[in-house]
This record gives structure tokens, sequence and C-alpha cells, in this order.
């Protein structure tokens, strides 16, 4: 199977193992889903990852959170894609949820999130939005 959107099968499995309950979820390693995962650490939609050998490419293990039984993750969505990317200025970053969610943006300095990249005054490519 041909991979063509690597972050959006990264979305998607962790979107799937949220709603199955699953306490963790693997998926092939790259730079930037270790980014993406280090991103939804810090913001507190995950508990932890880890990136683990297995002789090939590597896994990406998230270890995901749930609050009262419900997954803190309750909506990701892959907003730019290969075919149809979306780059936004920094005055067009959205606020999602009200600053409640966050947006995941691919800026020259790295991935960051929204509010970060406001205060970095940076635009980019808007990846994901999560809340």
């Amino acid at each position: 199977m041909s991979m063509t959107d690597p972050v959006a099968d990264m979305l998607t499995r962790i979107r799937n193992a949220c709603s199955a309950g699953h306490r963790r979820v693997d998926i092939p390693t790259s730079k930037l889903k270790v980014e993406v995962a280090r991103i939804l650490r810090e913001n507190h939609y995950i508990a932890d990852f880890k990136v683990l050998d297995d002789g090939g490419r590597g896994v990406l293990r998230l270890y995901l959170k749930y609050y009262n039984e419900q997954p803190v993750i309750r909506e990701l969505k892959r907003v730019s894609a290969p075919g149809l990317r979306r780059y936004v200025k920094c005055r067009e970053l959205p606020r999602i949820k009200n600053g409640l969610g966050m947006a995941i943006v691919s800026t020259p300095k790295g991935l960051m999130t929204d509010r970060d990249a406001r205060t970095a005054n940076l635009g980019g490519e808007l990846l994901a939005v999560i809340w």
C-alpha cells in the first residue's frame, strides 16, 4: 500500500485507537510524526510517546490519554493535504474552539501550535486541528 499522506494516516490511527478505547497506538515513524507527537504531548493531548526500534524503520508508539473514560482527543482533522496544501499567514491562523483546541502549523522554524506561531509571528502550512 503506497502512503501518499503519512500524517493523515497517523491522525486516522489515533482517531481509531481513541474510539476503540485503546491505551496506545503504534505508527510507522518519521521525523515529522515524531514532531507531531511531541506537540500532542506538550499540549497534553497524549500521555507520552516513544520511538521503538523494530529493526526496520522504527515504530512511533503513542500512549493515549483519557479523562473520565473519554478520550482527551475529541476531534483530530487533517487540514492541508498533499493534493491541496493550506498555507496561512500569521494573522490568518485559526482559533480552534475559542482557543480550547489547537492547530498544528508547519512553519519555517519547525512544527508548532497556532499559539506559538502567533507569538513568533510566523505563518506556514496548516497541518491539522485538534480539540
